[in-house]
């Protein structure tokens, strides 16, 4: 009776029910000498190895309790790739057909990941390959339009839904119970900057003096009062100050180079077997400077943003 109970329960699961309740793995070779210690939360351990499957679900999700999503409508969206992919899953599990404005300067594996699960793509040029404040302008104004075309359309809109602040907060929960509340700064990228919001505002709930600190590109340090400019560090960095963005998010805001960043990923996959994308060596860059000011013992968690693999063709 209990197995044919538990058979029932397993039929009646989807992929979207693995997304979240990721590890929490400490580094062990790429550490600061004052014996702080740096925790990464491997969010590639979500189905599309990505921590947007959280977010894409909480997007759609809301949005089919609100009636802004129909049973028989579409999705449209603006993305670098992992949003894409996080959503192209959800629709593609959901049954909604998915439109998708993206760029050839984002790695070509996530938009043939994308296209797999079923995304229709729209293909903005890029500047040689590289991430601009227009290139990300022009993708959010051609998904304006395609979504204006198609009746009955949901754009989900990343850039300024406040939706998928609640799947961070539900990380932030995760990392709270896995560190035991023994943390005392959280690192994160910021893109549209739903994560390191979601995640921080909800940290600071559970205890307010945790240090949080935002990390962008170097060569666009707007958040920091800099000039735009163009980096090749996917999905950070949009080249202008995003909507979601509050200047009391963070404490402060590290800059780090694509060039550190994709040497920490290498470093990362050599050193600890963590292979992941270069937001994710730009975090732990970023964690690292963190732990240096802290005292010796403390506690530095960083995300894990997705896996290596969505970038074999930039390696």
């Amino acid at each position: 009776m209990t197995r044919s109970i538990e058979t029932m329960h397993a039929s009646q699961r989807t992929i979207l029910d693995t997304i979240g309740h990721t590890s929490l793995l400490a580094l062990r070779s790429i550490c600061p000498a004052n014996g702080a210690r740096i925790l990464v939360k491997l969010e590639s351990e979500n189905p599309t190895g990505s921590m947007k499957d959280r977010m894409a679900l909480a997007m759609i999700e809301a949005a089919e309790m609100d009636g802004r999503l129909a049973a028989t409508g579409s999705v449209v969206e603006y993305t670098g790739g992992s949003t894409g992919v996080s959503l192209s899953l959800v629709c593609a599990v959901k049954g909604y057909p998915l439109h998708i404005v993206t760029s050839d300067a984002f790695a070509r594996e996530k938009l043939d990941h994308m296209t797999i699960l079923g995304a229709k793509l729209h293909i903005v040029p890029s500047d040689s390959g590289r991430m601009t404040e227009k290139l990300t302008r022009d993708m959010i104004e051609a998904a304006r339009v395609i979504a204006a075309e198609i009746p009955g359309s949901f754009w989900t809109d990343q850039m300024n839904n406040r939706d998928q602040l609640a799947a961070y907060h539900t990380m932030a929960a995760e990392i709270w119970d896995q560190t035991n509340g023994r943390i005392d700064g959280f690192v994160q990228s910021v893109g549209t900057a739903a994560s390191l919001r979601g995640t921080g505002e909800a940290l600071r709930r559970y205890n307010d003096k945790i240090r949080i600190i935002a990390v962008e590109p170097a060569e666009s340090s707007v958040l920091s009062g800099g000039e735009t400019g163009a980096h090749k560090i996917d999905g950070i960095g949009a080249g202008y100050i995003v909507p979601l963005w509050q200047d009391d998010i963070a404490h402060s805001i590290e800059q780090v180079s694509t060039e550190e960043a994709i040497a920490m990923a290498k470093r990362l996959a050599r050193e600890e077997g963590l292979f992941a994308g270069t937001s994710t060596g730009a975090n732990v860059v970023a964690a690292l400077r963190l732990a240096d000011t802290l005292v010796p013992g403390a506690t530095v968690v960083t995300v894990m943003c997705d896996t290596g693999m969505k970038y074999l063709s930039r390696k």
